[in-house]
């Protein structure tokens, strides 16, 4: 009878005695995670500079800007031989048209539009082929005399906006006709003004341009320049 009284008394204490709370957890704050992959700035691409060089130092003037833009036509059969005279598009000159082309270029930028080339230094031997095929100095210069092209100073072009898009400046490169002269002002105003933009801008840097080609610019001071035959290699 005692021994059962003892039980009963402690099922009763345990029954009375209260549960424990359950406790209260925190939420643990959100665990930041640490982007391990370094993201490595890009790169300025390194060009070279006319330091040290010669003004008669032939150089590609891709590795000094990249601010211009290319559609080499002798590399193509996109002309008017409708052959292909250069291994490879390149576009050269020497130092001296280099410079003043940047020179010019960085005021077109201004203008919210850029350089384009069709043609840059030409070799000799190229003058040659092209003679072979156009016989006819209207359209071709005599080799054997040469061409400003042939000096390194001398460039076909054209105005582009920055986004690429060529300005219109009323025919293709290498159309010859009344329409392409420079004398010619029965053409639309913006076709006029594209044209004037482009030829007082390349005065306002040392060249000068012929009557019939809108597109061809000489620098004045590569006129007394060797007639040269240096070739490029193709990568």
């Amino acid at each position: 009878m005692g021994r059962l009284f003892f039980l009963f008394s402690l099922i009763l204490i345990y029954s009375c005695k209260e549960s424990p709370t359950k406790k209260n957890i925190e939420p643990s704050a959100p665990l930041e995670v640490k982007d391990t992959v370094k993201t490595e700035k890009p790169v300025a691409k390194k060009f070279k500079t006319f330091e040290s060089l010669a003004d008669s130092t032939f150089v590609r003037l891709a590795d000094f800007s990249d601010d211009f833009a290319y559609d080499m036509r002798y590399a193509t059969e996109n002309n008017f031989l409708k052959a292909k005279v250069y291994d490879c598009a390149e576009c050269y000159t020497r130092v001296k048209t280099a410079k003043a082309l940047i020179e010019a270029n960085r005021e077109f930028k201004e203008h919210g539009v850029k350089i384009k080339f069709y043609d840059c230094y030409r070799p000799n031997s190229v003058q040659y082929k092209m003679w072979e095929i156009v016989p006819n100095p209207q359209y071709v210069a005599n080799p054997v005399k040469g061409s400003i092209h042939n000096k390194g100073g001398a460039v076909d072009i054209t105005l582009v906006t920055l986004e690429g898009e060529e300005l219109d400046m009323g025919t293709d490169f290498d159309f010859f006709g009344k329409r392409a002269y420079h004398d010619n002002l029965d053409l639309p105003q913006d076709i006029l003004d594209n044209r004037l933009l482009l030829k007082e801008t390349m005065e306002r840097h040392g060249f000068w341009s012929i009557r019939t080609e809108w597109w061809h610019y000489n620098l004045s001071a590569a006129s007394n320049d060797k007639v040269a035959d240096f070739k490029w290699e193709c990568n």
